[in-house]
């Protein structure tokens, strides 16, 4: 078994698969710990959809290149997040209804563009993940978007804190809310666009819900639940790599994904705010209060 983890190591496109799923991590982190306090979990798939037009629209202008994809995407992901704003803004719809909405729209736009273009038989690698073939540029891409994720949420932190905990007191407190909010869905393109070449667009919704769920079931704190979401990540991507090596059969991004969701229903079971709270003794002063409190409230 050491042999094969070895032999494992040895490889340049192992090497660079763990390299930049750790940097992937470190990344979508922050950015799945929000979307699952903020509730937003079907956002964050929904926008994964709504930059699918962008992407092909690049891709057919021209091919798999990193920075027309990213363009092409980028450009998609802040249209949609500003319609949606703007939509949400005359209150008849709630902002998850016009994101889904306008991901409809534009994932059918996407698909009528790919099916009018001709076969897309390469663009499956960005929609699915190709992280055992990371090119240079994908690296570069994917350190970039950490760099400038990690850097935005030294600023943005406290607010999403602020305005994650108590939305009015917010509100009251800053007149221009929506500027935390479009550059958080900015950064959430960011990172999904950098995921393209490594687990696809698909697979890093999974990378970027999973592993802050699982944390939602150790910690209440919030601050705990962003590192328990790395490490959750971390250790998704890393088992689910080493899966995919040792059974060559097994594709890694969705190995890596499923590696994530196991975690997430060891969370369930085992969490002190999951199941595994309700399975244990409450120790001998939580016994000894409640008695207490027992004897009080009974009548004399």
């Amino acid at each position: 078994m050491f042999e094969l983890f070895y032999e494992m190591w040895s490889f340049a496109f192992m090497q660079r698969a763990f390299v930049a799923t750790t940097v992937l991590s470190a990344s979508v982190a922050p950015i799945g710990a929000f979307l699952v306090l903020r509730r937003l979990s079907l956002a964050g798939e929904a926008m994964a959809h709504a930059i699918t037009p962008g992407v092909v629209i690049g891709f057919v202008v021209a091919g798999l290149s990193v920075m027309s994809l990213l363009v092409g995407g980028l450009v998609a992901g802040v249209v949609a997040a500003v319609l949606t704003a703007l939509l949400a803004r005359k209150r008849i719809l709630r902002s998850d209804a016009s994101l889904a909405s306008i991901y409809l729209i534009a994932l059918a736009a996407g698909i009528f563009i790919l099916s009018a273009a001709g076969s897309a038989v390469p663009l499956k690698s960005f929609l699915f993940g190709s992280i055992l073939g990371i090119d240079d540029g994908s690296m570069v891409l994917v350190g970039g978007v950490a760099t400038v994720t990690l850097f935005s949420f030294a600023f943005l932190l406290r607010p999403l804190i602020v305005s994650t905990c108590d939305p009015t007191f917010f509100e009251a407190q800053s007149k221009r809310t929506w500027i935390i909010e479009q550059a958080f869905m900015l950064l959430l393109v960011l990172n999904l666009l950098a995921a393209f070449k490594t687990l696809g667009t698909l697979m890093a919704i999974g990378l970027m819900i999973l592993p802050a769920t699982s944390a939602r079931y150790w910690s209440s704190t919030i601050t705990v639940q962003l590192g328990l979401t790395f490490f959750f990540a971390l250790a998704s991507c890393w088992v689910g790599l080493t899966l995919s090596y040792l059974f060559p059969e097994t594709p890694s991004g969705p190995a890596i994904v499923l590696t994530a969701g196991g975690f997430f229903l060891l969370s369930v079971l085992l969490g002190p705010l999951g199941f595994g709270g309700r399975w244990r003794k409450p120790s001998d002063q939580t016994s000894k209060t409640l008695a207490q409190t027992s004897n009080k409230e009974r009548p004399q």
